[in-house]
């Protein structure tokens, strides 16, 4: 039985591949232009259209960009945590939802990860990491905010501490555990907790995080996370009685 020939997707997903390695392994460097369409096409004796693909999976992963013009062309693209947040968030969130991971391994996970944080971020955090820690913790006390808007504001608060490590590979990083695990856990407690409690609680870690107090930052981390716990072993026990 004969092999049947390599189909124009395959062709077009390995010389992406092949071009992405060549950025990895520095061998095409940050603004360089590739070579043309053209060019490519007899490099890897393929035709021009299967060039196009492979150069728009490429640019749909920010590792180029297209410029027209005389001077235009397919460029390396430099690419910036920032920027990388939402793929970052967005795997996260797919791999918790399809893999069923558990409330408990998401909630251990996310504030293991975060302690890992409060060291560096109780040496570093800027005045305007404080400063946001501060309003949404104002926010979160506002007696008509909605369950998505308290979720959200929680995110947002965590982020700050996160980001006030000043490491922005731990940012990175850490953008899946705070903005996909934080929501998970969010959507099974937020109809069970006190607000009050959660306020208090992020009140302590705020306040310990401008005294550059290490233990108490972690120790209130570890007080969040036992009541997170707590209120999620009552929602599923409520819901293991009316099942």
């Amino acid at each position: 039985m004969e092999n049947a020939p390599p189909r124009p997707a395959d062709l077009s997903a390995q010389i992406a591949s092949a071009i992405r390695d060549a950025i990895v392994d520095g061998r095409l460097r940050v603004e360089e232009r590739l070579p043309s369409e053209a060019e490519l096409a007899d490099q890897f004796s393929v035709s021009r259209p299967t060039v196009r693909e492979a150069l728009k999976r490429l640019a749909a992963q920010s590792l180029i960009r297209t410029q027209r013009g005389a001077a235009g062309g397919a460029f390396v693209n430099r690419l910036s945590f920032e920027n990388a947040y939402a793929q970052q968030i967005t795997t996260s969130t797919l791999l918790l939802s399809m893999n069923a991971v558990s409330f408990d391994t998401a909630c251990e996970a996310r504030f293991a990860l975060e302690r890992a944080c409060a060291p560096l971020s109780s040496q570093r955090r800027s005045p305007d990491h404080l400063a946001t820690m501060r309003a949404e913790i104002h926010r979160q006390a506002q007696p008509g905010l909605t369950d998505e808007a308290f979720c959200a504001s929680d995110v947002a608060f965590h982020r700050a501490l996160v980001d006030g490590a000043g490491n922005p590979v731990l940012s990175y990083q850490l953008a899946g555990a705070v903005e996909a695990m934080q929501p998970l856990m969010n959507m099974i407690t937020f109809t069970a907790r006190s607000r009050e409690t959660i306020v208090a609680l992020h009140t302590g870690i705020a306040d310990a995080l401008e005294a550059r107090d290490v233990v108490e930052t972690t120790q209130g981390l570890s007080a969040l996370e036992s009541e997170t716990r707590k209120i999620a072993a009552g929602v599923f026990a409520a819901r293991a009685a009316r099942d």
